[in-house]
């Protein structure tokens, strides 16, 4: 059995798609909760555990920028990534009743994409909490039935709780992108990989990002993403993650070799498969 650490508490999104990466490649998993980002990473690099599965991308709320520092910051490598629908659900204590709600409890990025629900019941005013499934395990320990929280229906199950509506976020658009990541020197390259993620810096001067992705072009690769991250302790300068399809192993070497021609920091962060919905 292996040890996969998520953050936040059991029955968030994060151990649901943890659940999801164990199941399709056949593993009998534990998952290992934690508070913090920086304590996944933590017990992943100590060995406490033999992968960390970590949203970094929500099609809605935009990336996960810790994420970014953290796998930088890391010897972890991406292995595998998927895509999890994000279903919010109005969850109470059983026996609760929808007219009794009168606050409501999750994450703020799940409040934020629930606004529509939330202004058509004015009576229920929400509150910020550390995490969508906390947010239940709080209103079960709690028993309170004026208190309801906004999260999955796997945490509504966990905790025994109710789910009162179900499927109240504005826009069913709304899918996060996951990682599943290993510790560099365990990692296997996957022969079937057609995807790549890179971090990289460039000097501080005119035109050196655009010859860059200048040389990136030139070899074919197609861009998916670009996020850029300040460089902590050098003020106004930046690190830049790409993400890159890839159509054979040889791709991902060249892209490699062109970025290095104008970069002066180039990680490779993994090869893997792009996940499709």
């Amino acid at each position: 059995m292996i040890k996969i650490a998520i953050q936040g508490e059991p029955g968030s999104f994060s151990h649901e798609a943890a659940t999801k990466f164990a199941t399709s490649a056949g593993d009998a998993a534990r998952i290992v909760p934690f508070s913090l980002s920086a304590e996944v990473f933590a017990a992943l690099s100590r060995g406490d555990v033999e992968a960390a599965v970590i949203p970094i991308e929500n099609s809605l709320a935009g990336s996960v920028t810790e994420h970014f520092d953290l796998m930088l910051s890391h010897e972890v490598t991406i292995v595998r990534e998927t895509l999890l629908r994000i279903r919010h659900n109005l969850i109470a204590i059983s026996g609760a009743q929808l007219n009794q709600i009168d606050r409501v409890f999750s994450h703020p990025v799940a409040l934020a994409q629930c606004r529509r629900f939330l202004a058509e019941h004015p009576k229920m005013e929400s509150f910020a909490f550390y995490d969508t499934a906390g947010s239940v395990k709080q209103l079960v320990e709690l028993r309170d039935r004026h208190a309801g929280a906004i999260a999955s229906a796997e945490a509504a199950s966990y905790y025994g709780a109710e789910i009162l509506v179900a499927g109240i976020e504005d826009n069913p658009e709304n899918f996060t992108r996951f990682f599943y990541v290993t510790r560099s020197a365990d990692a296997q390259p996957d022969p079937a990989a057609n995807k790549m993620s890179l971090a990289f810096t460039v000097e501080n001067r005119v035109g050196t990002l655009v010859a860059a992705l200048s040389e990136l072009a030139k070899e074919g690769t197609n861009l998916t993403k670009i996020e850029s991250r300040p460089v902590h302790g050098r003020p106004w300068e930046y690190v830049f993650y790409v993400d890159c399809q890839l159509h054979a192993a040889e791709d991902a070497t060249r892209a490699i070799a062109a970025l290095q021609q104008h970069c002066s920091m180039v990680k490779e962060l993994g090869r893997y498969q792009e996940a499709v919905r």
